[in-house]
């Protein structure tokens, strides 16, 4: 078994693998940027080293002064987390030749499926759906031409990569160059590598993902479904477990197509095959993502499996224990990722000091979250500062729970997602289960003067909050349908003087 572990990843997922060491009794390692000095996964952890500048790529991506850190620090593996290094097969193979263990996959896997040319054409060997397309490395001549066989409306999407990035979505043949050039442009930008590929968009989807576990001794199972469709420009918002338009028989299915495309790149750690499922219940293949996900809470509380416990376990040589038949799907889970920025005004990214953070509890409510106050939130990370998730006994209730435990959450400073979120678990689409992957887009909307008369309460409450607490100045949006700011002050300053 492992004895120390080096998290090289910071926010609520290094927080997050941190516990987890702790509980199996691991000794734990942090790497900090200067910005990250106070953060809390450098407070939680057994021991905390500088690595470099805010720039991530002066920092949390350099996997030399990673390693090093892990060398010095007598480290015996390094967990990725997600994001930054946790999908870059040199890294993992810097990690096992410099005698460390990768809490992931092997390089190979991480490979072939970050490259979504090779992961289909391994699908399409393993007898996994896939969407019709092309192969990749088309010329521009030869896209034009062959998409009208794919047929309208299709996807140009970037061969390497990610994340929406790359990816135009064409309604028609005379949109098709255009598409091309952009996709090109961002896939270049992004990745260093603008080849494309045509795939045929499948409407009305859902994307379905399943989350699958797999030891180096060829035992493979899968946890069951995360529903993951409503999203804004390709990332993700809600995630729940089960997903509402699942079946015994789709469940089935799904899940040993998932096996199937893990065991056909030789897959070992925990990782998420993702699909998409159109409205009459067929699915397609469309990525693995080789990496712990974002949103894996929701099956840890339906399932009752720890999932970074897993990954450390198989990383340290252990044989997976759990079988196909010990896995139980129990409850309805739901997740929110609580970004910093402003629903109300195009998502704007908010950056300031948290001033106050008040945490929902009670049963059934978990909060994964690298926050506390006076916690500084800037522009060099992603905007993700906690997961509100919550487990109940069927879907409704679930609801009921989310609605409740956002109702509770505050956070002062900085303006959030909450009131998203809020809105979203009250829509009728939402309640039914009804959405898709264009609903957030196309159908939802945030309209700034849902907002206005609350800013404008919230503007009159700072001002006068002001000279209670050392000028600083309270901005944070109320909940709508929550206590006031007035009754929030009040029962905090009669909290302060009893």
């Amino acid at each position: 078994m492992l004895k120390k572990v080096l998290i090289a990843n910071r926010g609520e997922i290094a927080v997050r693998i941190i516990r987890a060491c702790h509980e199996l009794g691991l000794d734990t390692v942090a790497v900090y940027s200067d910005v990250d000095r106070a953060a809390l996964h450098v407070r939680r952890a057994g021991e905390a080293y500088p690595i470099g500048p805010a720039p991530a790529g002066e920092s949390y991506l350099r996997a030399d002064k990673i390693i090093d850190v892990a060398l010095a620090s007598g480290a015996d593996a390094i967990h990725p987390g997600y994001g930054f290094l946790s999908e870059r097969a040199a890294f993992a193979e810097a990690v096992a030749a410099a005698g460390l263990a990768f809490v992931g996959p092997p390089p190979a896997a991480i490979r072939t499926m970050g490259d979504k040319v090779r992961s289909r054409q391994a699908m399409i060997a393993a007898g996994v759906p896939v969407v019709p397309g092309t192969d990749a490395g088309l010329s521009d001549d030869e896209a034009v031409r062959r998409a009208p066989e794919i047929g309208f409306p299709l996807l140009v999407k970037a061969s390497a990569g990610g994340g929406g990035k790359g990816m135009r979505r064409v309604d028609g043949p005379e949109a098709v160059p255009a598409a091309i050039e952009a996709a090109r442009r961002e896939a270049a930008k992004a990745f260093g590598d603008d080849t494309i590929y045509l795939e045929r968009l499948v409407d009305e989807a859902r994307h379905v993902e399943v989350q699958v576990l797999a030891d180096a001794f060829g035992n493979v199972i899968h946890l069951g479904e995360r529903e993951c469709s409503l999203q804004r420009r390709h990332q993700k918002v809600v995630e729940e477990c089960p997903s509402p338009a699942m079946t015994p028989a789709l469940r089935a299915a799904m899940g040993a197509a998932a096996v199937a495309a893990a065991r056909a790149v030789s897959y070992v750690s925990a990782g998420t095959v993702e699909f998409l499922v159109d409205k009459d219940g067929a699915f397609y293949f469309l990525e693995m993502n080789t990496r712990l996900q974002v949103e894996h809470p929701v099956t840890e509380l339906v399932t009752g499996v720890d999932l970074v416990k897993q990954m450390l376990r198989i990383a340290g040589g252990r044989r997976l224990r759990l079988t196909q038949d010990d896995i139980e799907w129990n409850g309805h889970a739901i997740e929110c990722r609580i970004n910093a920025e402003d629903p109300y005004h195009n998502f704007m990214p908010s950056t300031g000091r948290i001033t106050g953070v008040l945490e929902p509890t009670g049963p059934g409510v978990r909060v994964d979250s690298a926050i506390y106050e006076g916690a500084e939130v800037g522009l060099h990370y992603d905007p993700l500062l906690a997961k509100l998730i919550v487990w109940g006994p069927n879907r409704a209730d679930a609801i009921l729970r989310m609605r409740r435990a956002l109702e509770e959450y505050r956070i002062v400073g900085v303006k959030t997602s909450i009131p998203l979120h809020q809105k979203i678990m009250n829509t009728t689409q939402f309640i039914a289960g009804t959405y898709d992957t264009a609903y957030l887009e196309s159908a939802f909307r945030m309209q700034p003067d849902e907002g206005r008369d609350l800013e404008r309460a919230a503007a009159i409450v700072a001002t006068l909050l002001a000279h209670h607490h050392r000028g600083e100045v309270i901005n944070r949006l109320a909940p709508a349908g929550g206590p006031s700011e007035w009754k929030l002050y009040g029962r905090r300053t009669g909290m302060r003087q009893g």
